[in-house]
């Protein structure tokens, strides 16, 4: 491993607090064993809905405004920030240091990210979205550029 993978693997593995990592490691490992990727998938996407409702974002009159306040939301939470670009039939996120693999592991990886798709689809619904545009998970989680994301119709995925 060079410098810089030591560096960001040394960093990543600290953005879940002691007292947690064990719990929340212990949890991912029981609820894979009971369910599938796909109900977890199903449950995680649901966690992040009502985590969306619990923390909304505020009225937005620009893609950079829309950006700014996810991603200041995110930081607050030590839970990295968002990179939103408009393609030509949707939008495109990129989610940076989300602390999915540092809290539930590297096998939840396969599940985790749908807490993100559900965060994104409600706010993006609370900023007047509706719900015929999916938010859905485009590439696997890398520790160096994050999570891919994109809001668009279904039928375009």
């Amino acid at each position: 491993m060079d410098a810089t993978s030591s560096v960001i693997s040394y960093l990543s593995g600290r953005q879940c607090a002691t007292q947690w990592k064990i719990f929340l490691l212990s949890t991912a490992q029981e609820l894979a064993e009971k369910f599938s990727a796909a109900e977890l998938r199903t449950f995680m996407r649901r966690v992040g809905g009502r985590f969306g409702r619990e923390l909304p974002v505020p009225a937005c009159a620009t893609l950079d405004d829309i950006q700014l306040a996810m991603s200041q939301i995110w930081t607050r939470l030590d839970w990295g920030w968002v990179q939103i670009t408009d393609e030509t039939d949707h939008l495109r996120l990129q989610h940076y240091c989300a602390p999915l693999e540092a809290a539930l592991g590297r096998e939840a990886l396969a599940w985790t990210p749908a807490f993100l798709e559900g965060v994104y689809q409600q706010w993006f619904e609370q900023l007047g979205a509706g719900d015929r545009l999916r938010v859905s998970q485009i590439s696997d989680f890398d520790g160096i550029s994050g999570i891919g994301l994109r809001l668009g119709s279904p039928a375009s995925t």
